[in-house]
């Protein structure tokens, strides 16, 4: 519908009729009229805006996969934790995983933005599958490893504001990505340790029995059934694509064994320091 000004008057159609000599339907002209043509000038002018609009919009996947997951994680921990410390440790988990969204790109693999499931923590999709078990490590601990730079990174913030929930941030920073580098199944350390020896995933067996004897947790238990499947293969031939897939040399043996026990060991005083500065 056209748009006319003030000093143009508009061609109106053959059977237009002067106010007062309309049909029925002349009221409800002169009463929508005002309203369309306000209509009109917000689209026009939303028109104009859609430079600005059209890259929010292609912006909006990873905002509801990413934002809107991690807010709703943010306000589902609030309830038991509060707030702040809900919001920290969510930032916590981000880190943790850009960490290995950043050791992705470094090794030219196509991968998804975080998305955070609620009590489980967070996810980040591996459109490229790694080439070979070095890559699959590399890509494994560097969750972990920026993880732990992030629980590092509360402790300055104690010392400076002297905030018990810092601490409790830092502790629960390191806790986390130990729990990780358990070496089984889904977990980072079973993929870690792809390039050490596989057969440490048996190790990381007796780690999550264990733990669920000690005390139940559901997702111990989807760990378990997801990682059987890579477990059982421990024990048939490989293929051919398998044995070049897990073909690591010494040297990339040697440097990431150093990483992921040195990086365990780092953790677990990380754990052993901020408990005890909490009760000092």
């Amino acid at each position: 519908m056209p748009v006319y000004s003030s000093s143009t008057p508009p061609p109106f159609p053959p059977t237009y009729r002067p106010r007062g000599q309309g049909g029925p339907f002349s009221a409800l002209k002169r009463l929508f009229a005002p309203i369309a043509m306000v209509f009109i000038v917000i689209v026009k002018f939303f028109a104009k805006l859609k430079f600005l609009i059209l890259p929010l919009i292609k912006f909006l996947p990873v905002l509801l996969k990413t934002g809107g997951t991690m807010f709703l994680s943010v306000g589902l921990y609030a309830m038991q934790w509060g707030w702040w410390f809900a919001l920290g440790f969510v930032l916590l988990i981000l880190v943790h995983e850009c960490g290995h969204l950043v050791a992705a790109r470094m090794n030219g693999l196509s991968v998804g933005a975080p998305v955070f499931i609620p009590f489980m923590g967070a996810i980040i999709a591996l459109r490229d599958a790694p080439r070979n078990a070095w890559i699959e490590a590399q890509v494994g601990i560097g969750g972990p490893l920026l993880g732990t730079i992030g629980a590092v990174a509360c402790i300055p913030l104690f010392l400076v504001t002297r905030q018990p929930m810092f601490l409790a941030l830092a502790y629960t920073g390191f806790f986390l990505n130990l729990f990780n580098l358990l070496p089984f199944g889904p977990l980072d350390g079973g993929r870690v340790v792809t390039a050490i020896s596989p057969w440490l995933w048996l190790v990381g067996l007796v780690l999550i029995l264990v733990l669920m004897i000690v005390q139940f947790n559901f997702l111990l238990l989807i760990i378990f059934l997801i990682s059987l499947p890579r477990l059982f293969s421990l024990f048939r031939r490989r293929t051919t694509e398998e044995q070049r897939f897990y073909e690591v040399t010494p040297a990339q043996r040697v440097v990431m064994s150093v990483m992921y026990f040195g990086l365990i060991g780092f953790l677990v005083l990380g754990m052993a320091f901020t408990h005890i500065a909490a009760k000092s």
